[in-house]
């Protein structure tokens, strides 16, 4: 068996630490953007779970939202959702946080505790794809299984 990189391991061992039962998968084709994981994953653009990283404004924590492929985040609604007003932190406070390149983030395994948030839409369907440490590398999951293990409150993002 060939072996995988240190960030996928380091998901996959969070994964078994959280109880999830994941269909690892590391792939030659990039994963980094929502279409190229669907095409890579055969599944519809809904199911890729995005894992964006913002900052609070008044606490500048991150906040992690885990994303519908199909949607783009309304930063005023989830601002109300959670309390306080985001924005887009440049890559170094997400790496810094997370322990991840933007494009691989998963939604779990992080360097820093992530208060995390879950799309609605994501609960629509019965598996979702989610980044796995780097671009090259995803993970299928039940959508309300990763839900519970994170413990991230659904809220409607788009």
């Amino acid at each position: 068996m060939t072996e995988i990189p240190a960030p996928v391991a380091r998901v996959r061992d969070a994964a078994e630490t959280l109880g999830l039962d994941i269909g690892l998968r590391v792939m030659d084709v990039s994963a980094r953007t929502a279409e190229e994981a669907a095409a890579a994953c055969g599944c519809v653009v809904g199911a890729i779970v995005k894992s964006l990283v913002f900052r609070g404004v008044a606490s500048g924590a991150p906040i992690l939202l885990l994303v519908s492929g199909a949607n783009r985040v309304n930063e005023t609604k989830v601002a109300e959702a959670i309390g306080e007003a985001i924005e887009r932190p440049d890559a170094a406070f997400v790496r810094g946080a997370t322990g991840f390149a933007i494009g691989g983030i998963p939604p779990f395994a992080h360097a820093t505790p992530l208060a995390s948030f879950f799309d609605r839409d994501l609960l629509d369907h019965a598996s979702v794809w989610a980044a796995a440490g780097t671009p090259h590398a995803v993970f299928a999951v039940s959508p309300k299984a990763l839900q519970a293990a994170i413990g991230a409150p659904a809220i409607v993002m788009g």
